[in-house]
């Protein structure tokens, strides 16, 4: 059982910047980020493939999310700058045991809170 931790949330004015992080206690496959704003569903914001070749992004926050990783500490990042208000959410950070598979280790959420 892989443990994810994420750090980095926070409140920022919007036009602000913030940077997530996510440790995992172990070898992941596929990592990416998910958020949940409240009274709506949770939704897909970026993924990277363990080899960091390949990344993806939720149209909304295209050119301002950029999601990077470092697998010699088990790591994903998700730098957010640009930040609007609309980013408001609890951020979750998941990770697949394979790239084939679904996302099953996910992290306990880090609130990030963006003013206008």
């Amino acid at each position: 059982q892989v443990q994810l931790v994420e750090s980095g949330g926070g409140l920022v004015q919007a036009g602000g910047s913030l940077r997530l992080s996510c440790a995992a206690s172990g070898r992941t496959s596929d990592m990416g980020w998910f958020r949940q704003a409240q009274g709506k569903e949770r939704e897909f914001v970026s993924s990277i493939r363990w080899s960091g070749s390949s990344t993806y992004y939720a149209d909304s926050v295209k050119g301002r999310f950029t999601i990077s990783r470092d697998n010699a500490k088990n790591t994903v990042y998700l730098q957010m700058n640009g930040l609007k208000p609309e980013d408001t959410a609890v951020y979750y950070c998941a990770a697949k045991p394979s790239t084939w598979g679904s996302y099953v280790y996910w992290g306990q959420g880090t609130q990030v809170t963006v003013s206008s």
